[in-house]
C-alpha cells in the first residue's frame, strides 16, 4: 500500500498541524505534500517525513506571504503527481482536497472546512472598501472562480471526514456531501494544579479576523478586568493597539506555557465562530470555563449536555450558562462584557469541566480515524476496478 500525505501548507503548528501529525504517524515515512513549507516551523514528527512543496515555494517570500498566491492554488495542488499511490489522505482547510489521485485509488480527506473566505467569510476578509476599484471588482471574481473550483473538485475524494456537525453541514450546504464526524485529537493531560489566584482572563491563538479577538479585549477593558493575550497572527498588530494597563501581550507561547496560562486564567475568552475549536477543550480539561460565542463548534464542546432551553436562549441572541461555561449569542463586546459579568455570579467544577473533554482525547481521535480508514480501504479493495473521476 503506498501512501501520500496532502496538506494545504506548513508554516505552524496549528490545530490543522495536529491532525496531520496524528494521521502521519499512522504511516511512517509516508511523503507529504503541500503548497509551501517553512522549515522549522512544525513538529519534528512532521518534517521527518519527506516533504514535497509545489511550485508556489519558488515565488517571491510565497513561504510567508503565500495568502497572496491564492488565485494560484488550485493549479498549484492540481499540479503534484499522485498517480503512484494506491492511497491518499488529505487534511483541508482551504484546496488539498482538490488534488488529483490515480484512477481507483482511495482519497480520503479530513476537511477542517470548506475554504472560509470564499464562503462564508468572503466579506470579513475581503470587506468592502479594502481594495480599491477595480482591484475589487478582480477579487470578487477571483473568489466567485475559487468556489466553482472549490464545489467541483468536492467530489475527488472517495470518503470525507470532518471535525464537527458543524462543519458536516457546511460540507452538506456548499458541496452538496456527507461528511462523517470525527473529532480531532485534543492533548487532554492530567489536570494542573491550582496555579495560585485566577486573577485574568485569556484570549490565545492564532489571530485571524473571523476569531474577533477585539471583542475579548474591547470587554474586558471596559469591565476593568484583567487580561492576557498570547498567541499572534495577522491580526496581532491591530489588536496591539488596544493595550493598556489591564491587557498583557505574551506573543507566541509554547504548549506547557499555554497550559500554565489555561490553570491561572478566571476563563478562557472565545469570541470567533470556530469550525470546532480546540482552545476550548484544552481549557475545560484544565478545569477553566471558557465564555464564548454560541455559534460553531463550541455547542459540541463547551456547551455539550447543555439544556434545550439554554441553547434556545443562545440561539436567540441571550447569555446561557452551559456546562463548559457560559455562552453568548451576538457577536458584540457589549454582550462580550455582560457575558463575564454573568459569568462573575456562577461557579464551575473543575473535575467536572475536566471530563467534558474526556470525548476529544488523541485516544479516541486515533480509533475513530482507525475505524473510518479501515472500512473505506477495505470497500475500495472489494471493488478493484472502479475507476473514480478526477474533474
Amino acid at each position: 500500500m503506498k501512501v501520500a500525505l496532502v496538506h494545504d501548507w506548513l508554516t505552524g503548528m496549528r490545530g490543522g498541524e495536529k491532525v496531520l501529525e496524528r494521521i502521519a504517524l499512522r504511516f511512517p515515512g509516508a511523503p507529504i505534500y503541500t503548497l509551501v513549507h517553512r522549515p522549522g516551523t512544525v513538529s519534528a514528527a512532521i518534517e521527518s517525513h519527506p516533504i514535497h512543496t509545489s511550485f508556489l515555494q519558488r515565488l517571491p517570500d510565497a513561504a510567508r506571504r503565500y495568502r497572496w498566491y491564492l488565485p494560484l492554488f488550485p493549479a498549484a495542488i492540481e499540479s503534484f503527481d499522485l498517480s503512484r499511490y494506491d492511497v491518499v489522505v488529505s487534511t483541508s482547510h482551504a484546496v488539498a482536497k482538490g488534488a488529483r489521485t490515480a484512477p481507483g485509488a482511495l482519497h480520503l480527506s479530513y476537511i477542517h472546512t470548506p475554504m472560509r473566505y470564499i464562503w462564508d467569510l468572503e466579506s470579513q476578509y475581503f470587506p468592502p472598501g479594502r481594495f480599491p476599484w477595480p482591484l475589487s471588482s478582480a477579487v470578487r471574481a477571483i473568489c466567485a472562480g475559487l468556489r466553482r473550483w472549490d464545489r467541483r473538485t468536492s467530489v475527488r475524494p472517495t470518503l470525507l471526514l470532518t471535525n464537527s456537525t458543524f462543519v458536516a453541514e457546511r460540507i452538506r450546504r456548499h458541496w452538496g456531501r456527507e461528511a462523517q464526524v470525527v473529532f480531532p485529537p485534543v492533548d487532554i493531560r492530567d489536570m494542573p494544579s491550582p496555579a495560585g489566584a485566577r486573577d485574568y482572563y485569556l484570549l490565545a491563538g492564532a489571530f485571524a479576523p473571523y476569531k474577533r479577538g477585539e471583542l475579548a479585549i474591547e470587554a474586558c477593558v471596559r469591565l476593568g478586568r484583567r487580561i492576557v493575550v498570547a498567541g499572534s497572527g495577522q491580526e496581532e498588530r491591530r489588536l496591539r493597539r488596544l493595550e493598556s494597563d489591564r491587557v498583557e501581550f505574551r506573543g507566541w507561547v509554547s504548549d506547557e506555557q499555554l497550559a500554565e496560562l489555561y490553570a491561572g486564567a478566571r476563563a478562557l475568552l472565545f469570541p470567533g465562530e470556530e469550525d470546532f475549536g480546540i482552545m476550548p477543550v484544552e481549557a475545560l480539561a484544565a478545569g477553566c470555563p471558557v465564555i464564548a460565542f454560541g455559534r460553531g463548534g463550541v455547542l459540541e464542546t463547551v456547551g455539550r449536555g447543555a439544556s434545550a432551553a439554554a441553547l434556545d436562549a443562545v440561539g436567540r441572541g441571550e447569555i446561557a450558562t452551559v456546562p463548559g461555561g457560559v455562552l453568548f449569542g451576538r457577536q458584540m463586546a457589549e454582550q462580550m462584557g455582560a457575558a463575564i459579568t454573568h459569568f462573575e455570579r456562577e461557579r464551575f467544577d473543575a473535575a467536572a469541566l475536566h471530563a467534558l473533554a474526556a470525548p476529544f482525547s488523541v485516544a479516541t481521535f486515533d480509533r475513530a480515524f482507525a475505524a473510518a480508514f479501515d472500512q473505506a480501504y477495505e470497500a475500495r479493495s472489494r471493488s478493484p476496478g472502479v475507476a473514480e473521476k478526477n474533474v
